[in-house]
């Protein structure tokens, strides 16, 4: 993963990116209101000006209401990032056809569909640390878990 501030620059004055985190949605709002957070957190650390949350399916704001506000925000390009482990059909059709069609309403913006974020050796990483992290709080279950984050914590079963 490159530090390079020059990546998240615009290659031109008239050139800004949008970056749009979509989920798949769900009818739970619990679970939509993480996707926010995540990406309040994300927009706050990342370097990219115009950040949006977005949801497949099941709730609002959908890819192409995202789309629209990124546009509006003065972006150019939109990357549509799916926060997503691993490809499936979601990623090779679904998510393709609802960010071309969000992009067809914006003429002149250029839309692309990134990779899913499960192949990254940084995940290999966290997934280490989580298991560590759980096994460390095996005893004390009721401290508290720093790591999940409001995520629901650890479950100890038996």
């Amino acid at each position: 993963m490159s530090d390079s501030t020059n990546e998240n620059e615009p290659t031109d004055a008239a050139d800004r990116l949008g970056v749009v985190v979509v989920d798949h949605g769900s009818r739970r709002d619990d679970s939509n209101q993480a996707l926010e957070r995540f990406v309040e957190r994300f927009a706050e650390r990342s370097g990219f000006d115009i950040v949006e949350p977005a949801h497949m399916e099941l709730a609002e704001p959908s890819i192409e209401t995202a789309v629209g506000r990124c546009v509006a925000r003065g972006a150019t390009r939109v990357v549509v990032c799916p926060f997503f482990l691993l490809p499936g059909k979601h990623w090779t059709g679904d998510l393709p056809r609802l960010t071309e069609a969000a992009a067809r309403r914006h003429p002149g913006v250029q839309a692309m569909v990134s990779a899913p974020i499960g192949g990254h050796d940084l995940l290999i990483m966290l997934l280490r640390d989580r298991v560590k992290h759980c096994l460390a709080r095996q005893d004390h279950p009721e401290s508290g878990c720093d790591v999940c984050r409001g995520e629901g914590g650890c479950h100890w079963l038996g």
